[in-house]
């Protein structure tokens, strides 16, 4: 035998030899296997669902994969939350255009219409001035759900905030000012200009056959203040123009369904459209809080999996935008375990999506619009140390880890917020507390932020996006944020 040929088969049986002995080698191997096994998917999606975790950073990611991970047994960091086995994956630049660290407004308006704008307006191009109505159809952009219908798509809209609120609003609807939800925040100029507010859009959308399905909450900003919320009778509507738009939706569409609980959600049936959902006066209630809702509400994840159930019989495919939109309402109270267990629920939701499609005519993209100052504190935590509690040091028998001051650490913080406590109670704006007398892992309770705020902020760090199905491969790389509309439009074989 020649040297180089015994060279060769001795590589082979190390190399053999490492992978039996060494199980993360193995594995290793096993994922160059995949790689390499993947074939690009161009055929044209018929259908396209939208993900996007609002304020889903990458410390968010992976705090909640660690999280589901240790719930399910393990250490945690190894697990992956199920949109992170998506065979591709990429980074997106999240500003706006006046902006650094950008708001949900004008960056959902850049995922939904190919260009980027200011902070605060949505769907509007960059001229627009926040909080002036230059008339209804100044600076309009057609959205990704416009041109579906346009297309002869099916569309619809899931989320668990309001309706009416800046993520879902800029699928369907454009306004200069997203607070700009009911008639009670429409200034008197705006309406002598013709402007109309984010709710009474949608209940008069028109373009194709219109939204067949819209899951959320928002009652309030549909219905008039003489009207008392049927599942809260102390709360009222909003509405100062004594318009009962829930009333009008059911007029404009008589043989459509709307439903306000469990049990009205759960008689939907294949053939039920157009469906209109609206199971909270304001936003749903968090996942951990579900089970206590007065009339019911389902998950992001039944809410999936019903939508394209009722979707999916369209012969020119669907469009369907996912809202997890609490993720960022318990970082903002500085609330990680919600936003924590937020994120579990919504990969849940898109787990419920592939499970129901093809990845042969469905592309699923999974994305955030910007991120939060939620980390990971640092000082070393052992593999496997509880993600909601306090640092112990990994080498040899576990122990506390402490600053200079004996004063114990959490493994995860916020840069800014209000600061440890209860999450109901006033931001904590004193130096530092003994968490060794706290439950960090209590519902409730409010991680250390460095910068006391009375609500902690947005970041301006970059977001994943992860994508399969048809032209997923164009889903990589550092991209702006507006190419992914892009993107999917050329997945979907839509005119630009």
């Amino acid at each position: 035998m020649r040297p180089a040929a015994a060279l060769t088969l001795l590589c082979a049986a190390l190399l053999s030899a490492t992978a039996a002995a060494d199980p993360w080698f193995a594995a290793g191997q096993a994922s160059l296997k995949s790689a390499l096994a993947r074939q690009a998917n161009t055929k044209k999606a018929k259908n396209i669902i939208f993900f996007l975790g609002d304020g889903m950073s990458l410390a968010t990611v992976n705090a909640a994969r660690v999280l589901e991970g240790q719930r399910a047994g393990g250490t945690g960091e190894e697990n992956r939350l199920f949109f992170e086995t998506f065979p591709y994956t990429g980074l997106i630049k999240t500003y706006n255009t006046d902006a650094m660290v950008p708001d949900s407004a004008g960056t959902m308006s850049a995922l939904m219409t190919g260009v980027k704008t200011k902070a605060g307006v949505l769907s509007l191009d960059d001229g627009a001035r926040i909080g002036h109505c230059d008339g209804p159809e100044a600076h309009k952009v057609a959205t990704f759900l416009e041109r579906a219908e346009q297309a002869g798509k099916a569309t619809g809209i899931i989320s668990t905030a309001r309706l009416t609120h800046a993520t879902p609003g800029a699928t369907y609807a454009h306004s200069a000012d997203r607070d700009w939800e009911a008639d009670d925040t429409l200034p008197e100029a705006a309406k002598a200009k013709g402007c109309t507010d984010i709710a009474r859009q949608f209940v008069e959308f028109s373009l194709g056959d219109g939204i067949e399905l819209a899951f959320g909450g928002g009652r309030g900003k549909f219905l008039p203040e003489a009207v008392n919320d049927p599942e809260n009778p102390k709360k009222s509507g909003e509405r100062k123009d004594g318009r009962n738009l829930i009333a009008e939706w059911r007029a404009k569409h008589p043989a459509g369904r709307y439903v306000m609980d469990a049990k009205g959600f759960a008689a939907l049936k294949a053939g039920d459209k157009p469906v209109l959902g609206l199971f909270d006066p304001s936003h749903m209630d968090y996942e951990a809080d579900r089970a206590e809702d007065k009339a019911g509400e389902p998950s992001l994840s039944e809410m999936t999996a019903k939508a394209i159930a009722l979707l999916q019989g369209d012969k020119d495919g669907f469009f369907l935008m996912v809202e997890g939109g609490r993720i960022d309402h318990a970082h903002h109270a500085g609330n990680a375990r919600r936003a924590l267990e937020e994120t579990i629920e919504f990969a849940k939701a898109v787990q419920a999506a592939r499970a129901a499609t093809s990845a042969e005519d469905t592309l699923i993209v999974v994305t955030a619009d910007h991120g939060h100052t939620l980390g990971f504190g640092g000082a070393y935590p052992r593999r496997g140390n509880p993600v909601l509690g306090l640092v112990e040091e990994g080498r040899g028998k576990a122990k506390p880890v402490t600053d200079l001051n004996g004063l114990p650490i959490a493994v995860l913080n916020y840069t800014n917020g209000p600061g440890v406590g209860e999450l109901d109670g006033e931001p904590h704006t004193g130096g530092r507390v003994d968490l060794g007398k706290r439950d960090t892992a209590a519902l409730n309770h409010r991680q250390e932020a460095l910068i006391p705020l009375k609500s902690e902020t947005h970041s301006a760090e970059d977001v994943p996006v992860y994508a399969d199905g048809p032209w997923a491969q164009l889903f990589t790389g550092s991209l702006e944020q507006n190419v992914l509309f892009h993107l999917m439009l050329h997945a979907a074989g839509m005119r630009p």
